[in-house]
């Protein structure tokens, strides 16, 4: 069996938790796939601004410094923003998936134009970056936000009434207006709203943590990872003292 570690970008209860784990149910997996689900130690309250973004890649590097140790086969990153992916691929070989830029490039697999529907405006930052990283400038065609503050924690549980018929209706200002033949969820923290959506619109709708899923059961089928020439070692470990930085953040982070 295989053992694929999921690092959720904030800390949080069991239960809260649990709807982390419960995008597993929207994809059909290899059986024989482990999927273990854990939370960083400390975080940003979210992902708003620069020094945000620094605390951020910091709690998800410590969070999966020793996945090779410990036995997993790949981690995958549950935030659009790619938070730690860079920095983990260069103290891992096994492979490192972060949802955002693997949701542009499926959905230009899929089409010629993708649209992002977030809840959140102050959340644009986060697909400037990687759409400018992957050059996909021209195929954005548009970023459509509710701008409402999102829960990190509870997620959309108990405001799918209120929330999905927003979520359906920028979508579809997306596809009419902006002409977008793809659209993508802007967080993992919107997965709950994808069956909605999906049986709504008339495009394919991308549901970025679940396929980081089936995108590590296909690298791990393929024996793939990252390319040790694209991300080099450090020549000096400095796990023991992010680890201290870590453990210290986390009595800080009420």
């Amino acid at each position: 069996m295989k053992k694929i570690l999921v690092i959720v970008p904030f800390p949080m209860s069991e239960e809260n938790l649990q709807s982390r784990r419960d995008q597993l149910a929207a994809v059909d997996l290899d059986p024989s796939l482990e999927f273990v689900f854990k939370p960083v130690k400390a975080a940003p309250r979210n992902y708003i601004s620069q020094a945000d973004m620094v605390l951020a890649d910091m709690g998800i590097l410590e969070a999966g410094l020793d996945a090779e140790q410990e036995g997993f086969d790949a981690v995958c990153i549950d935030t659009m923003s790619d938070s730690g992916v860079a920095a983990l691929r260069s103290v891992l070989s096994i492979p490192v998936i972060g949802p955002g830029r693997t949701a542009m490039l499926e959905a230009m697999s899929l089409g010629h134009r993708f649209s992002i529907v977030t809840m959140w405006q102050k959340w644009r930052h986060l697909y400037d970056k990687t759409i400018h990283d992957l050059g996909l400038s021209h195929a954005l065609a548009s970023v459509r936000s509710i701008d409402m503050t999102p829960d990190n924690q509870a997620l959309l549980g108990g405001k799918e009434d209120d929330i999905f018929p927003l979520l359906e209706d920028a979508a579809r200002k997306a596809i009419d207006e902006d002409r977008a033949e793809v659209i993508i969820l802007g967080s993992t923290t919107m997965h709950q709203a994808h069956g909605y959506l999906s049986q709504r619109l008339d495009v394919p709708v991308i549901n970025p943590g679940p396929l980081t899923y089936k995108r590590a059961e296909m690298m791990l089928g393929l024996g793939l990872s990252h390319s040790r020439a694209a991300y080099p070692q450090s020549p000096v470990s400095r796990d023991t003292m992010i680890k201290a930085m870590m453990n210290k953040a986390s009595e800080f982070d009420h």
